[in-house]
């Protein structure tokens, strides 16, 4: 039995600026520069009806007093430079693949506790995220997070924002790889930070390694159709957005050569099951 490479051992065999997958080398892509000044990219961005991402950085959210969902835009900035926000900037974000026979991806199927995987892409309105409670949804995201994420990030992300997203590689400074890795080849679910309510299991078609290749190299967990719990999660046609049912903010859809990739805030999905909480 050969026992799962930890982070570490993964990193030391790989050289700097590559990244291994299915066994092999390849060279890691180059991240997305913007040339525009943030005003331009923010003209750009509302005249095609495309929404703007920037990350949020959990040492100046926990001084930080709390924002309302209209404040939070104005009161940390303009959007950042990178790989996520300027995919959107040049090919919008609303665009989506619904033909699951046509990428072969798998049918659904049931997961140990009841819920269905996978299958076709299903979309939202506006209306989900319509105010509530607290913020979009209603209620704070639960006292005890998973993967050592902080609390107070994990609720401004979930529940008072539509546009921002963890800072890129945010993950690989908590425990979500090596719990990952722990699993043996084994699916993960990820539950709602706020609900308790599962949204993606992950991997499904392909191993550990290239589940969190795939995420390494875009710097947020990475979801595909198959690992998708549709009964709890929907995308905003006109965004991308991703969301859960229940109004928290998930990430947004940035499909790429294979398909539709869920690009997901770690803090919004490191919730603990409903029937635990």
């Amino acid at each position: 039995h050969r026992t799962a490479p930890t982070r570490q051992q993964r990193r030391r065999r790989t050289k700097p600026g590559r990244f291994t997958l299915s066994g092999k080398e390849h060279k890691r892509p180059a991240m997305f520069k913007l040339s525009v000044s943030s005003a331009i990219l923010a003209a750009a961005l509302a005249a095609s009806g495309t929404a703007a991402f920037a990350p949020l950085d959990a040492n100046a959210v926990a001084k930080s007093a709390p924002v309302s969902p209209t404040s939070l835009h104005a009161n940390l900035g303009g959007p950042a430079e990178d790989d996520r926000r300027s995919f959107l900037a040049r090919f919008g974000a609303g665009v989506a693949v619904s033909s699951p026979l046509l990428l072969g991806v798998p049918s659904p199927s049931s997961a140990a506790d009841g819920f269905v995987v996978g299958g076709k892409i299903a979309f939202g309105d506006e209306s989900l995220m319509s105010p509530k409670a607290h913020g979009t949804s209603d209620s704070p995201v639960q006292e005890e997070l998973l993967y050592g994420v902080s609390r107070k990030l994990a609720d401004k992300i979930c529940n008072f924002n539509r546009h921002f997203a963890e800072n890129g590689g945010y993950f690989l400074k908590t425990t979500f790889e090596d719990e990952v890795l722990a699993a043996g080849g084994k699916p993960l679910t990820f539950y709602d930070s706020v609900t308790g309510k599962p949204l993606f299991v992950a991997p499904v078609g392909r191993s550990a390694e290239e589940f969190l290749t795939e995420s390494e190299v875009h710097g947020w967990p990475s979801f595909r159709d198959q690992e998708v719990v549709w009964e709890n999660v929907r995308v905003l046609k006109n965004s991308g957005e991703t969301v859960s049912t229940g109004g928290t903010h998930l990430g947004h859809n940035l499909p790429d050569r294979k398909g539709n990739r869920y690009c997901i805030n770690l803090v919004s999905i490191a919730g603990t099951p409903q029937s635990q909480v």
